[in-house]
């Protein structure tokens, strides 16, 4: 087969591919343009107003504080009935028993190096 002949056949395919996506982009009400067309550039440049924004700032406060409240009170409530404190005297059983861990464990540590020794 000759090269212009083989090119002139891709050609005419690609021709055909691209009607056959214009048509489907204008039958189906394309929501994303390909790259370079009109639409694209005139999208990029748009963004929210400064009213659109301290609106959207406002509802989102109103939400935040409606969702504090809301999840406050209830723990407001139990939060002195579940937070639990230990008496002087278990203090002091637990220190004690720490203490003796410790004098327990030093020892051992000073037999042991005396044994290597």
């Amino acid at each position: 087969m000759d090269l212009n002949k083989i090119v002139s056949e891709l050609k005419s395919e690609r021709d055909r591919i691209d009607r056959a996506i214009s048509a489907l982009a204008d039958g189906a009400g394309a929501t994303s343009p390909t790259r370079g067309t009109a639409a694209v550039v005139s999208k990029r440049g748009k963004g929210i107003s400064a009213a659109g924004r301290r609106r959207l700032s406002e509802a989102m406060k109103a939400r935040w504080a409606a969702r504090r409240t809301k999840s406050a009170a209830p723990a407001r409530a139990t939060a002195g009935a579940t937070k639990r404190r230990m008496s002087p005297a278990a203090r002091k059983l637990i220190a004690a028993a720490m203490k003796k861990r410790w004098a327990e464990k030093k020892s051992a540590g000073a037999k042991s190096q005396l044994k290597g020794a």
